[in-house]
């Protein structure tokens, strides 16, 4: 049996746990290297957003905006409502579920107030990240298995490699703040690989919801593009020029956005 004649949601689960075992191999960095380098760590951050915007554009808002054709609406209104709902979605969850970006004093914590400890809101900071990189991959995943324009097996294959190669930096950039904070080697690796868990159970919903619904399929594309640029603009680009060192963050976003088009375009 090949992974080609396997139902869409088992492929997006085995996608998914591609991305999070990626998330867990740059967690894993922390049980060998003394220190994270922060130039190295900005120019993975830039990296990641370099895909993530890409990926939006390429595997997502492309095909929902041909799926959108010859329909009773607008041809752009379910990208347009389908992304604005995703980036409504991570807004409300930025503001609600407390999480610390990467680099910050505890004080500057965001969401809702509580008594949780750092470490802990380093690891949710990260979860944020991952929730629309897994609803991407199943939607992706589910809209291939639909033979609908654009959407094909090889596009939701090359988003899982850009995302999954995305991921090494992140699951590095919980890993060593908590580290740094005092962790053992072993309690940061656990706490940065656990942040990337949410990514195959969200796969699993994004591709069960488009399968069973295939009205939806557009917005849900778009809902997964909206989410991961709202990530991107409010978390990965600010992360990777904290520093000052703008340069190699912007030279690693250009990077990561010319590897994902590539690989839309070579394998979708």
């Amino acid at each position: 049996m090949s992974f080609a004649t396997l139902s869409p949601i088992l492929q997006a689960f085995l996608a998914t746990m591609f991305t999070y075992l990626m998330t867990a191999t740059g967690a894993a960095s922390v049980l060998f290297l003394k220190k994270v380098n922060r130039r190295i760590l900005d120019l993975m951050l830039g990296f990641a957003g370099g895909v993530m915007i890409a990926a939006s554009f390429w595997s997502l808002l492309a095909p929902a905006l041909e799926m959108s054709k010859n329909r009773s609406l607008p041809m752009w209104f379910p990208p347009a409502a389908g992304f604005l709902a995703g980036a409504g979605f991570l807004f409300a969850l930025d503001r609600t579920l407390p999480h610390l970006h990467l680099f910050l004093p505890e004080e500057l914590a965001e969401g809702l107030k509580t008594h949780w400890r750092k470490t802990t809101l380093l690891v949710l900071a990260i979860t944020l990240h991952n929730i629309p990189e897994g609803l991407a991959v199943g939607v992706a995943f589910g809209a291939a298995s639909l033979e609908v324009p654009r959407a094909t097996l090889g596009g939701a294959i090359a988003l899982t490699l850009g995302l999954g190669l995305q991921n090494l930096p992140e699951g590095l950039a919980v890993s060593g703040p908590l580290r740094a904070a005092g962790l053992s080697r072993r309690k940061s690796f656990f706490l940065g690989q656990l942040s990337g868990l949410v990514e195959p159970a969200a796969g699993v919903l994004g591709a069960l919801a488009v399968t069973r619904m295939i009205s939806i399929l557009p917005y849900a594309l778009a809902f997964a593009a909206g989410a991961m640029i709202f990530v991107v603009v409010e978390e990965v680009i600010p992360e990777s020029q904290q520093s000052g060192k703008s340069d190699l963050a912007t030279i690693g976003l250009i990077l990561g956005f010319l590897l994902m088009m590539i690989l839309d375009v070579a394998l979708g």
